[in-house]
């Protein structure tokens, strides 16, 4: 079970790409069990912070201040979820929802058996009890992307970082997938960047926009009421309006 996820607290968070400044001494902090989603024209920078925060490792000038709300460290607790589903073609469905155990070299002992059992279930729980010995190649995009998510919960992280997870898959598919990831993810901190005003107003608990060069991150009210948000809701469709207009405001401010 996931403790008590931390919210984070980003300073000073800085990055040029070659000559250009993407953001400088950005400043943005992340509720504890919320749900943030990040926007802004492309090259704003936005997948790039995020992998800052995760401390993956970027080829341009950088540097971040990232301190938790209860003052743990953040390695350890932190979960990445990419547009690609980066499933591993010579393992099982299985195996790919267990390869972060598989990668830190735990799978002998007595635990073994039950981090299968924990496996299998979560495959349930994204509707894929079936597939478990299956190969990804046997998979739709949407089958591999609901074996991603289950990995992703597989690591039992408090903060879950995740990048445009859903723009690979057909719109019906995306919309089931925003219901199970609301679902499964409700106990976690969560930062998604996304492309599309739709999903993230669906999503959100918080909206910020990548604004400007530098960008500056612009904060946006989301709707209120339970995630995920139906297409129809009167408030969504109200904020959408709102939400496009700022991004289409000009880079240079």
């Amino acid at each position: 079970m996931v403790m008590s996820p931390p919210g984070l607290d980003i300073r000073r968070a800085s990055l040029t790409f070659g000559a250009r400044p993407l953001f400088h001494d950005l400043a943005v902090e992340f509720d504890a069990g919320s749900w943030t989603c990040l926007l802004g024209r492309s090259g704003c920078g936005k997948s790039s912070l995020l992998r800052m925060i995760a401390g993956l490792a970027l080829p341009d000038r950088h540097r971040i201040e990232c301190t938790t709300s209860d003052g743990l460290p953040l390695q350890g607790r932190l979960a990445w979820m990419s547009q690609q589903d980066l499933l591993v073609p010579w393992l099982r469905v299985i195996g790919n929802v267990m390869l972060g155990t598989r990668w830190r070299g735990r799978w002998a002992g007595p635990t073994a058996s039950e981090a299968r059992e924990r496996a299998l279930a979560l495959l349930s729980r994204v509707g894929l009890a079936d597939k478990a010995d299956a190969w990804p190649a046997a998979l739709s995009g949407g089958q591999r992307q609901r074996v991603a998510l289950a990995r992703t919960l597989y690591e039992d992280a408090g903060v879950v970082l995740m990048d445009e997870p859903f723009s690979a898959v057909d719109a019906i598919t995306r919309l089931e997938l925003h219901d199970l990831a609301s679902e499964l993810l409700a106990s976690r901190t969560v930062i998604m960047v996304t492309h599309d005003p739709l999903e993230a107003l669906r999503l959100a608990d918080h909206l910020l926009v990548l604004q400007g060069e530098p960008a500056r991150a612009v904060p946006m009210a989301a709707p209120t009421g339970r995630r995920p948000r139906a297409l129809d809701d009167p408030q969504l469709l109200a904020h959408q309006a709102e939400l496009v207009a700022l991004l289409r405001e000009p880079a240079h401010v």
